[in-house]
């Protein structure tokens, strides 16, 4: 596998420097260096210090508000609940759904870095306490589809019917 990505790289290089242009490097090699920092940043925020081994993906996913252009890049996947919800919707609609149901959905992070300081603490929390998570605070007219899936991640008992 290294010789093979070896041999792609030598010929990006070679194409460069034939046709003069930096085009080859820019399509071939150059995005692993200069994107994947954002792809590991916005990767961390889907699910980062949330509730894991619950059914319902408003607790342990989160929408994060962001720029054009890092919604561009990460293709509207910072509307993470939504995305988990109805997966079969594509990215390009993951607003327009996101204002259809945002009233039943946990309060989204208004920013990367608000995002980012509400994820760390509960991570280093974690590793000290693997079974902590941040609690989602659902929407008063909210209600899980089966809530007794969620008593535990709620930190609350189920209310009798």
């Amino acid at each position: 596998m290294a010789r093979i990505w070896t041999a792609i790289y030598a010929v990006t290089i070679l194409a460069a420097l034939a046709f003069h242009s930096v085009v080859p490097l820019l399509l071939v090699g150059l995005p692993r260096l200069y994107g994947a920092w954002h792809h590991i940043m916005t990767g961390l925020l889907q699910h980062g210090g949330l509730a894991d081994n619950v059914i319902d993906h408003r607790l342990n996913s989160r929408t994060v508000y962001m720029n054009p252009i890092s919604r561009f890049i990460y293709w509207n996947m910072n509307y993470h609940v939504e995305h988990h919800m109805f997966p079969m919707v594509p990215y390009h609609a993951l607003p327009k759904l996101h204002e259809i149901i945002k009233h039943d959905l946990p309060k989204p992070n208004a920013s990367i870095g608000e995002a980012f300081g509400e994820m760390w603490p509960a991570l280093k929390r974690q590793l000290q306490h693997e079974d902590y998570f941040l609690k989602r605070e659902l929407p008063a007219t909210a209600k899980p589809y089966r809530e007794d899936f969620h008593v535990e991640a709620l930190g609350g008992a189920v209310a009798a019917e």
